[in-house]
């Protein structure tokens, strides 16, 4: 995501015609604010934004002169929009908070993750609201002040783009791979093979989609592919409690424009309710708390080349996408991928054991949840391992950032000299896409996985992860 032209004007603009507030300069011997609708506290932290500087100045003395630290969030949010400046709105949170380091809006939104025990004032729903339907208006359907979430609304953030500004795919044209002339062996595509029908999304395209919604083997499922945490995520649809909620189809889904720890959010165009994009959990909106989370199918990242040699009768997305965009190699996200620096606040994995982009393979399974530094596969490699109760095999490349895992019961695997996959008792198993299948035909179950950066990783699952180590 990146940030659109000119967002303070149009900001502040928006908020002044929807809030009634006046016009953006304030005219010749304006007053100091006065409350409206009982709420100082809104009234002023709006001023912040869309008043002229010396309204805006009035307006943060009564903040300070108010004294508490319960309006911290609203300064924090105003950083990024305000006209005072970062400057100004630190000198101000420093002296709200006692905190002596100076920081930008960055710095302070991560000051904010690491201080849950910072409780806002009871305006700053309504502020939150305000400020992102004065960049798209939109967002009031996804951020509501009366409405209860499960992450904190301190910490969404604005994506740089409107809801649907980064469009998905909807059961979109695809190419048979003889004629897909547009890829090189070596672009990476996301593989899905479900009931053998064996499918192509070549990164590519997905990096300016993030995320398509379609049937595979008869099963709906929607890929969300978050750029900024780099996971790629195979959700089903479909869920047993959908249409006991009154959701009589699968759910489609698509970008909200908004952020959590540089986490996408996504929304269900069934009922608008705002998604965790690397959890599959509903976070706002109609069917949170209602239990459901979405069952992960799984997916593979590997080479172009290296697909079409395992499927040759795949099928790869086309161009033609309905959307003008330059879907070439190395074109979208290229710089973001190449650097260790993160694009918007998180804390996830900053002190931890792997770089917060270091990238993993990760597995969250009934019994546990693990993951694998991409490292661990290099030269490519086999690991037998555990996940909860479950006993697993991952066989792994990291240089086309390829791993899969299967179900190995109590079967160690080795990779023999000629590259056959073996077990240690010496028999030839043959790694098909959904299943391990052994010289009697026995089979092993393919098991869901992902890669994402260690960041996004640690930062949803934390201590709830093992970390494997060799």
């Amino acid at each position: 995501m990146t940030l659109v032209n000119g967002p303070l004007r149009r900001l502040a603009l928006a908020i002044a015609l929807a809030f009634g507030l006046g016009s953006l300069g304030a005219p010749a011997g304006a007053q100091p604010y006065k409350p409206i609708d009982g709420s100082p506290e809104l009234y002023n932290a709006l001023s912040l934004i869309y008043k002229s500087s010396p309204n805006s100045n009035w307006a943060l003395d009564w903040i300070l002169a108010r004294g508490k630290a319960d309006m911290v969030p609203h300064l924090i949010a105003s950083m990024r929009y305000s006209r005072l400046g970062e400057s100004r709105l630190d000198k101000a949170i420093r002296q709200l908070t006692g905190e002596t380091q100076r920081r930008d809006w960055f710095d302070w939104m991560l000051w904010q993750q690491a201080h849950p025990e910072l409780k806002w004032h009871e305006s700053f729903p309504e502020f939150k609201s305000a400020v992102l339907f004065g960049l798209d208006r939109d967002f009031r359907r996804f951020v509501v002040p009366d409405q209860e979430y499960d992450i904190r609304i301190e910490e969404i953030t604005w994506g740089g783009v409107p809801v649907d500004g980064i469009p998905p795919l909807d059961n979109p044209e695809f190419l048979d791979a003889a004629d897909a002339g547009y890829l090189l062996d070596s672009d990476d595509v996301f593989g899905v093979e479900i009931n053998g029908d064996a499918r192509a999304y070549p990164l590519r395209i997905m990096g300016w989609h993030e995320m398509f919604n379609d049937v595979i083997g008869g099963v709906p499922v929607s890929l969300a592919y978050c750029t900024l945490c780099g996971a790629g995520i195979l959700f089903e649809g479909d869920h047993p409690a959908l249409k006991e909620l009154g959701v009589s189809k699968p759910l489609t889904f698509s970008s909200s424009g908004l952020l959590y720890r540089s986490n996408k959010l996504m929304y269900d165009r069934n009922t608008d309710s705002l998604w965790n994009q690397f959890t599959g959990e509903p976070i706002g909106g109609a069917l949170r708390g209602s239990g459901i989370k979405l069952a992960i199918r799984p997916v593979v990242i590997t080479s172009w080349e290296n697909w079409r040699k395992k499927h040759p009768t795949t099928k790869v997305l086309s161009l033609e996408t309905g959307f003008h965009r330059d879907y070439g190699s190395g074109v979208v996200y290229q710089d973001y991928f190449e650097s260790q620096s993160i694009m918007f606040p998180v804390l996830g994995g900053k002190d931890g054991p792997l770089g917060q982009k270091d990238q993993v393979y990760g597995m969250r399974l009934e019994g546990g949840n693990k993951a694998w530094p991409l490292a661990a596969f290099d030269g490519g490699r086999v690991i037998n391992d555990q996940v909860g109760s479950v006993k697993v095999v991952l066989i792994g490349d990291a240089a086309t950032r390829t791993v899969r895992a299967y179900v190995r019961g109590n079967r160690n695997f080795v990779k023999a000299p000629g590259g056959d996959l073996k077990t240690v008792a010496g028999e030839t198993w043959v790694e098909a896409e959904a299943h391990l299948v052994g010289p009697d035909g026995r089979r092993l179950s393919r098991l869901p996985g992902h890669i994402s950066y260690w960041f996004a990783w640690a930062g949803y699952l934390g201590e709830r992860s093992e970390l494997f180590q060799e």
